[in-house]
């Protein structure tokens, strides 16, 4: 079926962006004005201590901005939540403020929503600009979190999307809190396509992402998309029992033909200590699960509103 007239929404997260969002947000506006004389970009401003927020102000005096002031730091997933759940256009696009997605790939993107794709998402193709840690740690994420599922997260595929209005309005009625978002992406379906790309060089300031907050999105994604967790740790304590059987025999059948003695005190010891570790790292497990359901029923929102100002076209919309 043909498109409608394209109405883009362009979604840009900024923790913390001083030093890019002017440049961006213009640079932006100009490759979206290539495609369409109808856009809106929306800044979600999600809690930075610089003068991001003075910086998007002085953008939606004079571009079709529409500006979201989070009431603090809800983190990305919550800013892209917001985001989406804000924007009015046929097609929408998510894109990071800090220049590494490339604007030159948004024609491709939008040729390839003509021809018929629900969702066009970036994947990085290179990942030699991170460090060795970082990148094993990747590919063990999605190994994990793909082993196992009918529906499959691609790997390196990130936040650089151009969605129909379709998923975007599947998105927003998913209705958990703890958001998962590249999950998100994959479980909603529809017809996608994958464009390879090479993320550019960041254009200034700091990322915010380090390894602990790296380390606690790859923990929220594998306790919010996936029970292999639980079902690795159930096979473990199967095996540690079946070996305590049959050590606990092997103890009676030598106890039978050759008597007691005194010996044996540190395997004993090590074996409680072996056993203890085990019933606590499951209770762990187990705890973020449970953490997971605790925050689910509690119904708080995914993230608060301080400030909406709104200079798009489609303000009265």
């Amino acid at each position: 079926m043909p498109r409608a007239p394209l109405r883009l929404s362009c979604v840009v997260p900024a923790h913390n962006e001083e030093a890019n969002l002017e440049d961006f947000v213009r640079a932006l506006a100009q490759a979206a004005g290539r495609l369409t004389p109808e856009f809106e970009i929306i800044i979600v401003n999600d809690g930075s201590r610089d003068a991001t927020h003075a910086v998007a102000l002085r953008l939606a005096q004079d571009l079709p901005v529409r500006y979201l002031a989070l009431s603090r730091n809800f983190g990305k997933e919550a800013a892209l939540t917001a985001g989406l759940a804000h924007a009015r256009g046929s097609a929408v696009l998510l894109i990071d403020a800090d220049f590494q997605h490339p604007l030159e790939l948004l024609p491709e993107m939008h040729a390839l929503w003509l021809a018929g794709y629900d969702m066009v998402y970036g994947v990085i193709v290179d990942r030699g600009f991170e460090s060795g840690t970082k990148r094993v740690g990747t590919g063990l994420f999605y190994r994990l979190i793909n082993t196992g599922k009918q529906v499959k997260v691609p790997p390196n595929a990130g936040d650089f999307r151009w969605m129909d209005r379709r998923v975007a309005d599947a998105l927003n009625a998913l209705p958990e809190r703890n958001r998962f978002m590249k999950g998100l992406y994959a479980w909603v379906g529809f017809k996608a396509a994958a464009l390879p790309f090479v993320p550019h060089d960041r254009a200034g300031g700091q990322t915010s992402f380090s390894m602990r907050r790296l380390g606690s999105l790859a923990l929220l994604g594998l306790t919010s998309f996936t029970t292999l967790p639980l079902r690795v740790w159930s096979v473990v304590g199967s095996l540690v029992a079946l070996l305590a059987l049959v050590y606990g025999a092997w103890i009676t059948l030598d106890t039978i033909l050759h008597g007691t003695d005194l010996q044996g005190w540190p395997t004993l010891a090590a074996g409680i200590m072996l056993f203890s570790g085990v019933q606590l790292m499951s209770i762990g497990i187990l705890g973020e699960y449970i953490g997971r359901i605790y925050e689910e029923v509690k119904r708080r929102p995914t993230y608060l509103v301080a400030r909406d100002e709104d200079n798009s076209p489609w303000r009265d919309s």
